[in-house]
């Protein structure tokens, strides 16, 4: 199981969570605005090929998801909080698609590292899943491995202000603004 990030585990100071929410421009855009969100890195999670390109990653064939790994602190931010972010920012019930992103590399999910933090996702999909209508069509599951996105797709949208996003500006406001209780 190759990685090219290396996975934090048992460290108490930041925590680690990998979040797949369509277009990872806009997804890690808004969690670097979360006050407690310590640092992000686009990439793809749960690849069948190792450390795949952008290219090989939008034909399918690799079965990744445009993921973000989220570095946070839980000292200032709880894993609970976090996902109910995620889950303003997502369409939980669209499959393989968010906004105009359509493909398997647009799904959503929940990828964990630490098996603790399963119980807390189990807990917020349930609530979430209370809320609509629809069936959730996040995956949770643990993450195999995550390969870092080539430079240009970090930080895009800081480097590209005019750059697509499937997000509304105004949630990345809300972002900015949110904070836990």
């Amino acid at each position: 199981m190759k990685k090219d990030v290396p996975l934090r585990k048992n460290i108490t100071m930041t925590k680690q969570i990998f979040l797949a929410g369509g277009c990872f421009w806009g997804a890690e855009h808004y969690f670097k605005m979360i006050d407690g969100v310590v640092e992000t890195k686009v990439g793809y999670a749960n690849s069948i090929k190792e450390n795949p390109t952008y290219k090989e990653v939008c034909s399918g064939e690799t079965k990744a998801a445009e993921t973000v790994m989220v570095e946070y602190a839980p000292s200032k931010i709880s894993l609970e909080f976090l996902l109910n972010m995620y889950f303003h920012a997502i369409d939980p019930t669209s499959i393989n698609q968010q906004g105009h992103d359509v493909g398997l590399q647009y799904r959503t999910g929940i990828y964990y590292t630490d098996v603790a933090d399963l119980q807390t996702i189990n807990k917020v999909m349930s609530e979430q899943q209370s809320k609509i209508s629809g069936k959730i069509a996040v995956e949770v599951m643990p993450l195999q491995n995550f390969y870092t996105a080539e430079d240009y797709h970090q930080d895009y949208l800081e480097k590209n202000p005019d750059g697509y996003c499937h997000l509304p500006v105004e949630l990345f406001e809300f972002a900015k603004t949110h904070k836990m209780m």
